[in-house]
Formats: structure tokens, sequence, C-alpha cells
């Protein structure tokens, strides 16, 4: 059974709130899952109502006039009593009914149940039910984004013990290198990680059977279910969208990465086609990054929104959309293989799960004629932090990372490296093994910032 932060994340939801969770993300990422495990492990009465395979059940909230209207018209349709204690009622792939939304303030008001939504926002009018979402009143929805699995939860999978990631932690917190055995496993484990990537499906299917024949399968499906939704948006730019969604891999693959809007026609304008990029990087199928004008804070002010890359949700899936039979000459470390892609594939999806991007935040990358690009600029603690990812053995090439670096405007106290090499330092550039991405991570909403006001001095005698 492969364990993961998300559940520790539900348990932490149920544990100090009454109000309904909802796990927003793309397909096949493993929310309904996680449900169904929160559920069993706490023996709870699930009832169960996907609106995608019972489109019957919409029926249940049209015309009510109450929480207990709706209970007992639950009850009715899912033949399970909904007065049971500890019931947990969970709305799969509420995005087929909108009206859900509009309800759970009432449901979670009642009290009688514990609530959970899950949705992939797929053909659907995305901005309207984000609005939705948002609309409703703080206390009663939390929304959790879900991921594939990050690295660090697929190196545990695999059975790397606890006492190897702590050692591997400590070296990061004291910037010191990696015990070079661990290194090498690590950097092995990353390599398998490229391929098989995070998507839960192709995970299991590797610890169960070790056969990529398999885990590739896997993938394909994942891939035909994602052109498949894409069919079913009811708007003209389908095809459109079947088409930047192909040609991600042979974009990463090119020089600069960056998406050229040529590619699908030689006139496109950037504000035609504009609603299509969104559609996939709001639906979770693609992970977008803008180019920003200059690396200072806040990044969001120097945004470019026409300039772009468009990364694969899952580095798994970039790999199996490549020529068959890579997935070996990647983790053998064929030196003829172009390893730039995958590689910054790997770092935005980490980056993108651990809170430097997502539904209301994006990830960045800088480029200048002049200076040169670098590969993604984040933004931490009030600093900016310029990152680099090098796959070959000349990491320490790195002349725009120079030419920001000694722009005294652009006032930067330190970048990253990331690469296959062990940890090492140069001034202001700290070198790191590509795997430590996995501690590059936002402060986490749940981390306590405890701040005591003294007001003793006003004290009257």
């Amino acid at each position: 059974m492969i364990n993961r932060k998300l559940d520790k994340c539900i348990e932490r939801h149920y544990a100090n709130s009454k109000s309904a969770l909802l796990l927003l993300g793309a397909r096949q990422t493993g929310k309904t899952y996680a449900i169904r495990k929160y559920a069993e492990a706490h023996n709870l009465n699930l009832i169960e109502i996907n609106f995608f395979e019972d489109p019957s059940a919409k029926a249940v909230f049209q015309g009510t006039t109450s929480a207990k209207d709706i209970l007992f018209r639950i009850s009715a349709h899912t033949h399970k009593r909904t007065s049971d204690p500890n019931t947990l009622i969970f709305f799969d792939e509420f995005q087929h009914c909108p009206e859900v939304i509009t309800q759970i303030k009432f449901l979670v008001d009642e009290g009688s149940c514990k609530y959970a939504l899950s949705g992939s926002l797929l053909g659907v009018e995305l901005q309207n039910l984000l609005k939705d979402i948002q609309s409703v009143p703080v206390g009663y929805m939390s929304v959790k984004e879900v991921f594939p699995l990050d690295l660090e939860e697929f190196a545990k999978s695999l059975g790397l013990s606890d006492e190897v990631f702590d050692a591997v932690k400590s070296a990061w917190e004291n910037k010191m290198p990696v015990d070079e055995v661990i290194h090498e496993s690590l950097i092995k484990i990353l390599r398998l990680y490229i391929v098989v990537g995070g998507m839960p499906a192709p995970v299991q299917a590797y610890i169960d059977s070790n056969d990529l024949t398999i885990v590739e399968e896997k993938q394909q499906e994942i891939l035909t279910l994602y052109r498949w939704d894409i069919s079913q948006y009811e708007n003209e730019d389908k095809l459109m969208l079947h088409e930047i969604f192909d040609l991600i891999p042979s974009e990463l693959n090119a020089k600069n990465k960056r998406f050229i809007l040529k590619k699908l026609n030689e006139h496109a304008r950037f504000s035609k086609y504009e609603n299509s990029f969104l559609w996939l990087k709001n639906a979770g199928v693609a992970i977008a990054t803008y180019n920003i004008k200059e690396p200072k804070v806040p990044l969001s002010l120097s945004e470019q929104r026409n300039l772009f890359k468009l990364f694969q949700n899952d580095v798994g899936l970039l790999a199996c959309q490549y020529a068959s039979g890579i997935q070996l000459k990647l983790l053998s470390g064929e030196l003829n293989i172009n390893y730039g892609s995958v590689y910054e594939n790997f770092v935005a999806q980490e980056l993108f799960a651990h809170g430097f991007g997502g539904r209301e935040h994006n990830l960045w990358y800088f480029n200048d004629k002049k200076q040169g690009e670098l590969d993604f600029v984040i933004e931490h603690n009030g600093e900016v932090i310029p990152i680099e990812v090098k796959s070959g053995k000349d990491y320490e090439r790195h002349n725009a990372l120079k030419n920001v670096m000694s722009k005294q405007n652009y006032d930067i106290p330190k970048a990253i490296v990331l690469s296959n090499a062990n940890t090492q330092r140069s001034g202001k550039i700290l070198y790191l093994p590509i795997y430590m991405t996995m501690f590059l991570t936002k402060r986490p909403a749940t981390e306590k910032q405890l701040y005591h006001l003294d007001l003793s001095n006003l004290k009257i005698n």
C-alpha cells in the first residue's frame, strides 16, 4: 500500500474541522483512493456518489428545500442510511453536479455527517466553477490540491528507510555532501522516478511487478483518458487542445523549451490560443511556467503571460510520450540521451507540488537576450532564488546565472544549481544533487507561526 502526505492532510482536516474537504486535481492522482482509504481506516459508513458514473444522482439536489431533504434523498438513492453514526458522504467527480457546491454550506451546518468532494475540473466551464468554489463561505469547505506522488513519496514507497531519508535531509539542512553510496542510490531512484513517474497506478504496478511494460501500459491508459477528456470539451477549440497536449514533449526537447505558437499555426496569436493553454493548466494536465522581465520581488509583477513553457503534469507520462524503449536508456544513464527535458519536467513537478505553483500561484523562469536564460526563478521567504537544472557533467557552466548574480540591482543572495553531482558551494552558488529538489518547499500551511504580543508594560499597578 502506498502511503502519501495526502493521507496525513486528510487526517488533520477531519481531526480539527467539521468543514467539508474538497480534493482538487488532475485525473488519476489518487483523490478517490485517498478518501476511501481514510474511511476504511476509521471504520466509517462511507456513502459514495460518483456524478460521472451515475448522472441520475444529480436529481438529489434538484428542488430541495433543506439539508435534511438532501440527506433523505441521498439515503433513498444509495440505499444507505445517512443517520448511521460516523457517516462520511463522498461526492466524487463533483464537477458534473456543480449544485453540490451551493448546497455544501447547509449540509455542513446540519452537522450529522462528514463530507468529502473530489473533482478533476475536466470537460466543464472551469472559470465559473472555480468562482463557485471560491464563493463558499470560510469554514464550510477546505480545498486541497492533489498532485502525483513526489520523489520523497515515491522513494519511500520503494522502501527507502526513514533513517536514510533523515541522513539526506540532514545533509540538505547543513549543506554538506551526501554519503557517496547513498548519493548513487538516490540518483538511481531519481532515474526510476523519471520513468515510472508519480501517478499512483503506474507506481503500484511497478511495486507489484517491477515490469516496465506494465507500467507503460498504465501510463498509456492515463494519456488516453486525458485525450478522451479533451474530446469531451464542448468547444470548437478541442482539436487545438489535442494538438497542444501532444506537442508538449517535442517542445520541451527543443533548445529553449519555450512553447512556439508557430508550431500550431504560422500566423498564430497568443490571444487566440490563451484559453486552450489555460484549460490545460487549470485542469492540471500541464504545468505552465511564465517568463519574467526581471528577477526582482515580487516576481508576479513582471510576469509575461505570452511567453511560457509547458511541462507535463507527470514526468513519467512525459517519458512515456517519447520514443518506445527510451525507459531502459534513461535508467542506464546512456550519454546520448537528452536528459534536459525530463530533468526540468521533474523539477517543475516537484516545485509545483511543494507550493511554488498551483491553482493560485505560478511558476516562473527568466529569459533575456543579453543575460541569457534561467530555468526557474522562485520567490521564497521574501527572496528571489534562481534555479538552474543541469543534466550533464558541465554543471559548473552557467553563464546566464553568473550574469544575473552580478547585477547589483537584482540583489540576489544565493542561487541553486541542480545536477547529478554531490553538494558543494562556490560563492553564492549552491550545487545540489537534483534529488534534493524534494526539500525545496514553501512553509506548510499547517506549521505553527506563534507570535505573542507583550503588553505587560501597559499594566496599571
